[in-house]
């Protein structure tokens, strides 16, 4: 792969690019650009090395000094983050209309889910999500030092023995998940996690086992237009005795609970 190139070293300035998603996870990008001399835009998946880590789009004429690249929701991209590239430059980002993921609903088995989304420093970058089988999480209610979860399943059915887990290390909790039709729920008591004492901060991931002898699925919340939830989605805070709890998400968007003491 070849490596990319600052503004500087090139003497151009960055290529900009609009953005469409469809509901099935395709992407279209305009691009604005001068000059081209390599017909493509490269996705590149950051910390990647091997040639699966890197992807080609043709770039086409697509009127008023702009080039279109499109990217079929057919074609593969592993879960990460992919940087955006055209001759070495890095993409800035333009408009990006992905209205069509709000409320996605996907088809049965496989999820995939990409959202193109701004980098701190102001680059074009891709979030892939590729889940099989998929534990999406919805709404999250609260109880005394409780939350409920609840959720759709996808690429599985919740049977008899179904739990959610809480993990830590290699700690693990469980508590009975039920629910039905495509649809989980499950209670976790905070006080459960909080053995005393709580020393600094604890991050308990949650895991959905949709039966006694099936692998466990981590929960996460995707299907939607939102590429980071941890600062986005904060939920209240229990304060019990010698600890603090809520739930939270990563940068990944993965459901968690966080502890502090």
């Amino acid at each position: 792969m070849t490596d990319p190139t600052t503004a500087e070293q090139s003497g151009r300035g960055e290529p900009r690019a609009d953005c469409v998603v469809d509901s099935a996870g395709g992407i279209t990008f305009d691009i604005a650009v001068m000059d081209a001399t390599e017909p493509a835009l490269v996705l590149r998946r950051r910390g990647g090395t091997a040639p699966a880590d890197e992807l080609r789009l043709p770039l086409t004429p697509a009127g008023e000094g702009h080039l279109r690249a499109v990217l079929p929701s057919t074609v593969e991209l592993a879960e990460g983050r992919w940087d955006a590239y055209v001759d070495g430059r890095a993409v800035e980002p333009g408009v990006r209309d992905v209205r069509a993921l709000v409320d996605r609903v996907p088809e049965e088995g496989r999820v995939t889910a990409r959202v193109p989304y701004p980098t701190a420093d102001g680059r074009l970058a891709v979030r892939s999500w590729v889940r099989a089988p998929h534990a999406e999480a919805g709404d999250i209610t609260f109880g005394a030092g409780a939350c409920t979860v609840e959720g759709a399943l996808y690429g599985a059915e919740l049977g008899p023995g179904a739990v959610a887990e809480a993990r830590r290390g290699g700690e693990v909790h469980q508590v009975p998940a039920g629910g039905g039709g495509g649809r989980f729920a499950f209670t976790l008591r905070y006080d459960a996690l909080a053995e005393p004492p709580v020393e600094g901060e604890q991050l308990w991931q949650l895991w959905l086992r949709p039966d006694a002898d099936a692998g466990p699925v981590r929960i996460s919340r995707i299907l939607d237009d939102v590429w980071d939830r941890k600062n986005i989605c904060v939920y209240p805070e229990h304060r019990g005795e010698g600890y603090r709890a809520a739930p939270c998400y990563t940068t990944d968007n993965d459901l968690c609970v966080r502890l502090t003491g």
